[in-house]
């Protein structure tokens, strides 16, 4: 952990943050209500309290609040929604944390230019509510669009099962309106498709999990909305037939699928026992839940039947077609309930969500199947299959205790990540660092990686006060 030396907030500095943004949007003293602030959705992350949570409404109160903590010396620590997985919005150094979600409005739906201008603070799948009349969405949204911030996402370049076809948060952020550690309020590009006057900032801030700047407004570009649909679910007897078919599919059948999801047979039946749902599964090993849209039925029958073909030929056993929104719903509500079905089986487990290139997974199932037998815990595994991002999830035995559970799980963790680093792979593909995985990325990349990454936040943080103990120390 950095051992920065950060000031206190006194009742001095608190009566000059309430002049900021207003003795309503402060919480000072008041450890009840500052609670909710010590932690996100990252399990085996500690949580740490806030000495205040300022609700700014603009641009310049975050500005100000920015200068005011670089002359105080104080932490701050951006929070969207809560909803990471990282850590990243735990304030382990107390101090200031900036709560986005006063800053929730949709500016300007552009249909010319085909973008769409927000504040961090607005909840993602309202974004996609606003523009479905206009015919338009935004593509980058990740699988928890109902419980996380568009701020948040973009902070983390968060990613999403239709990566495939759509990409990840990045490719739709075109503009970005930033508050710098220093408190400089300064826009990164703009309404433009094409732009390389000068260093490509706007990229650099993307993924940057709040330790470089604040986001204050996002232009993202906009996708005619697709104007059909439909999911397959495509069973296998083996990892290794499923996930060999994902890039003949695109190569041999000249189609990129909306989503393909991996996910294994324990993941898999603890879902589908959870929900009491009875899918012919049978001895299946191993599943893939593939969706494709276009802009016509017509268009969508063709791809499907190419893609099921592709599918019987790579050896599955059977293909099943959900064509309406009830059928799709009840298989994708099984992909979504696998983290929350071994909570009810034991409430401690690490999800993670590492990537590898898309030919190495079944390499990296059979690792995480030795590692599982090794320590003797269950690794569910399931994810991204068309961009090689699983989420292996290390689940604690109920009949273990705490003290063994957090003894054990660095070590899984450990080899886990090596094996993922053996293969060509990075430790997170889409929830990020954040103070989680830090002491893990130091293990598993090249240390001048870290070194320009130190000095990067060196020179656009000289004091150290934004998100600080985040990625790095």
């Amino acid at each position: 952990m950095n051992n920065l030396p950060f000031a206190k907030i006194t009742p001095r500095v608190a009566a000059e943050l309430a002049s900021i943004v207003g003795e309503r949007n402060l919480i000072y003293a008041d450890s009840e209500r500052l609670q909710a602030y010590s932690h996100d959705e990252a399990a085996h992350c500690p949580p740490a309290l806030p000495e205040a949570v300022l609700k700014p409404g603009s641009a310049a109160e975050i500005a100000a609040i920015m200068r005011l903590a670089n002359r105080e010396h104080i932490a701050v620590t951006p929070r969207g929604a809560g909803s990471g997985l990282s850590g990243g919005a735990v304030p382990i150094h107390g101090g200031i944390v900036l709560d986005c979600a006063r800053m929730s409005k949709i500016l300007e739906i552009d249909r010319e230019n085909l973008t769409v201008t927000v504040e961090p603070g607005v909840i993602t799948s309202e974004i996609n509510d606003a523009l479905r009349p206009f015919n338009l969405f935004y593509a980058g949204y990740p699988m928890s669009l109902e419980t996380c911030m568009i701020g948040g996402n973009v902070a983390e370049n968060a990613g999403g099962g239709k990566a495939v076809k759509y990409g990840v948060t990045g490719r739709y952020v075109l503009g970005l309106e930033i508050v710098t550690p220093t408190g400089e309020i300064v826009e990164l590009g703009g309404k433009l498709v094409k732009d390389v006057s000068g260093l490509n900032l706007l990229q650099l801030m993307v993924g940057s999990e709040g330790i470089l700047a604040v986001f204050t407004k996002i232009i993202l570009k906009l996708l005619p909305l697709p104007k059909a649909n439909v999911d397959l679910l495509c069973l296998f007897d083996s990892v290794e037939k499923a996930i060999a078919v994902v890039p003949r599919i695109i190569t041999v059948g000249g189609i990129i699928p909306t989503a393909i999801e991996f996910i294994d047979k324990l993941a898999f039946s603890t879902a589908c026992e959870y929900l009491n749902e009875s899918l012919p599964c049978g001895s299946s090993e191993a599943m893939l839940l593939i969706t494709v849209d276009g802009a016509d039925q017509e268009q969508v029958e063709k791809q499907y039947d190419v893609i099921g073909e592709q599918c019987l030929a790579a050896g599955a056993s059977a293909v099943y077609v959900a064509d309406n929104k009830a059928n799709s719903e009840r298989i994708w509500r099984i992909r979504r309930s696998i983290a929350e079905a071994f909570k009810v089986f034991s409430p401690n487990q690490s999800l993670e969500d590492i990537v590898v290139p898309i030919a190495a997974i079944p390499a990296m199932s059979k690792a995480i199947s030795d590692i599982s037998q090794k320590y003797g815990v269950l690794i569910p595994c399931y994810g991204h299959a068309g961009d090689g991002n699983l989420h292996a999830t290390p689940v604690m035995p109920p009949e273990w205790g705490l003290p063994q559970w957090e003894r054990v799980l660095p070590a899984i963790l450990h080899d886990l990540y090596q094996a993922c680093k053996a293969l060509g792979g990075r430790i997170s593909g889409e929830h990020g660092i954040g103070h989680k995985r830090k002491q893990y990325l130091a293990e598993t990349v090249d240390p001048g990686f870290l070194n320009m990454m130190r000095s990067i936040k060196t020179a656009l943080d000289p004091n150290g006060i934004l998100n600080p103990g985040k990625i790095f120390d």
